[in-house]
């Protein structure tokens, strides 16, 4: 295609919205009129499917559950005038929690007034936060934050090491929707000792965001913590960062959260639209099932040129992966969807695998994320005429050309700048688009059974290693692998097993490893 071409290409599917000045520009995306014709139906259906969503139509029939993550920025909408005040009073107790720990109202029972956030969860109880934290948070916030999302020994040392000495004004916020999560309830415990051992009370300086009346809101309300915020059915973790989930870490970091609904209000509102050129979300859905035929063939690649934007991948991949990435569709046919989504930031990552993206396999799409706006203040000259943006600027079209040229197909999302309102708005888009791709291939983008399966496996390797351990007390000798598998009853585990006892030695939990690892046959596991 020569360059009249793709300018009028560029004019013809460029989409602008005015009020946010967000651009999204899929003509770099190689599909043609005919295909576009093809997708019509399927995009008219779409759009019904969408519509009855936000209207309350049960999306888990498994669950017998509602979606509704946007009736959490427009209050109104929501299907009873139950629910409207329930996410109404939400947001206002909240706000009013933070002014009173701003203000210093609320203290820690051992200082003049908190400093720093602990924020405990996993999955989308964390990747949000720690993506809005790094996007908006000013240079001094009121509160700094600080993450438990894993269940890591060393990770959370690393944490205890960096708030020193300020353990006594920081505030705990445990996220978690039942309170059964293993990772968060790790984490929460690993908080309670650090604070016991400096002779801290915990349950002064926690919070707790949870559904009404779980194991954890009980927890909380049993040991009088300073608050619980709720966490609502129908908001699924990956899509929870515009309730309390994000919202107070948000608000407490300085964070004007307000903007971010604003912003996350206007973009669910353009893409109500039921046409594909004028709704942002439903092209991105179209550039993804083409690059991917429908099946998830290609990754998307996902460079942000914004240093304050490089979390954004990372929240991305479950947003859209644990949304698409389903073995069966809705008549329970066997379909294997999905998309892979990987990415860090440009131009870093130009000097990292932009080279195989241009000239290696071709299993990819990219997405661009370019910012407007370089920075407040002006910016010093590094050539004449030019600046250090001007650069980032050039080496993002640059790349996207260079790209293009060698059949490599990309998006381009624009903002203006980097603001509360333009980060909600980002956050909308991105649920919507994965929301109408689920339509498109006929799959529920709104529950993860594999995640609960890999749960499960875990929670029996877990009562397995209790087996063990009893196994060898009762022995009271050293057993070989094979024996000790045999005594548990699990005579095809004892590759599980070994792995159990090589990290309980590793961990001085007790056990002992004797024999040669390099021939596991003459491994034998015994008590110290």
């Amino acid at each position: 295609m020569d360059a009249a071409a793709l300018w009028q290409r560029y004019q013809d599917w460029l989409y602008y919205h005015e009020g946010l000045g967000l651009y999204v520009d899929v003509s770099r995306m190689r599909f043609d009129d005919a295909f576009v014709a093809t997708m019509q139906p399927k995009f008219e259906q779409a759009f019904k499917d969408m519509a009855a969503l936000e209207g309350g139509a049960i999306a888990n029939p498994d669950e017998n559950r509602m979606v509704g993550h946007y009736w959490l920025r427009d209050p109104d909408l929501a299907p009873t005038p139950a629910l409207k005040q329930e996410i109404s009073e939400a947001l206002d107790q909240l706000e009013a929690f933070a002014s009173k720990i701003h203000a210093g109202e609320l203290r820690p029972p051992q200082a003049t007034k908190f400093t720093d956030i602990l924020s405990i969860g996993i999955g989308g109880s964390a990747l949000g936060p720690e993506f809005v934290a790094a996007a908006l948070a000013p240079v001094a916030p009121p509160l700094a934050i600080h993450f438990f999302d894993n269940t890591d020994p060393d990770g959370f040392d690393h944490v205890f090491a960096q708030l020193g000495d300020r353990l006594n004004s920081t505030l705990v916020v445990v996220i978690t929707k039942s309170g059964g999560t293993p990772e968060t309830r790790n984490g929460m415990i690993e908080a309670k000792k650090a604070f016991a051992d400096k002779g801290l009370d915990f349950a002064r300086q926690a919070v707790a965001i949870t559904m009404p009346d779980s194991k954890m809101d009980q927890l909380a309300r049993s040991e009088g913590w300073l608050a619980t915020f709720p966490m609502f059915d129908w908001v699924g973790g990956r899509t929870s960062e515009l309730s309390a989930v994000g919202l107070l870490d948000a608000v407490l970091q300085g964070i004007d959260i307000r903007s971010m609904l604003a912003g996350a209000k206007e973009m669910d509102a353009a893409t109500r639209a039921p046409q594909l050129k004028t709704n942002p979300a439903a092209l991105l859905a179209l550039a993804w099932y083409f690059a991917g035929n429908g099946k998830g063939e290609k990754d998307m690649v996902v460079l942000p040129y914004k240093d304050s934007l490089l979390l954004f991948s990372r929240y991305l991949q479950q947003l859209v992966m644990e949304s698409l990435g389903k073995e069966t569709d809705l008549d329970g046919k066997t379909v294997y969807q999905g998309i892979a989504v990987y990415g860090n930031k440009g131009s870093t990552d130009q000097h990292a695998y932009v080279q195989q993206l241009r000239e290696g396999v071709p299993n990819f799409f990219l997405t661009f994320i370019e910012v407007l706006k370089d920075r407040d203040s002006s910016s010093a000259e590094v050539e004449p005429g030019v600046t250090a943006g001007d650069y980032l600027s050039g080496l993002l079209q640059g790349t996207r050309q260079a790209l293009y040229e060698n059949q490599r197909d990309s998006i381009t999302v624009t903002l203006p700048e980097v603001t509360p309102r333009h980060i909600g708005a980002l956050i909308a888009l991105y649920e919507r688009a994965v929301g109408f791709y689920g339509f498109l291939v006929n799959i529920n983008a709104y529950h993860q059974p594999g995640v609960e399966a890999g749960k499960k496996a875990a929670a029996a390797i877990l009562d397995l290693q209790t087996k063990v351990v009893d196994a060898l007390k009762q022995e009271g000798t050293a057993l070989s692998l094979t024996a000790l598998a045999e005594t548990v009853g699990a005579p095809d585990q004892a590759e599980t097993i070994y792995k159990i006892v090589r990290h309980l030695s590793a961990n001085q939990r007790g056990v002992l490893l004797e024999g040669n690892s390099g021939d596991l046959s003459s491994v034998k596991a015994r008590l110290e």
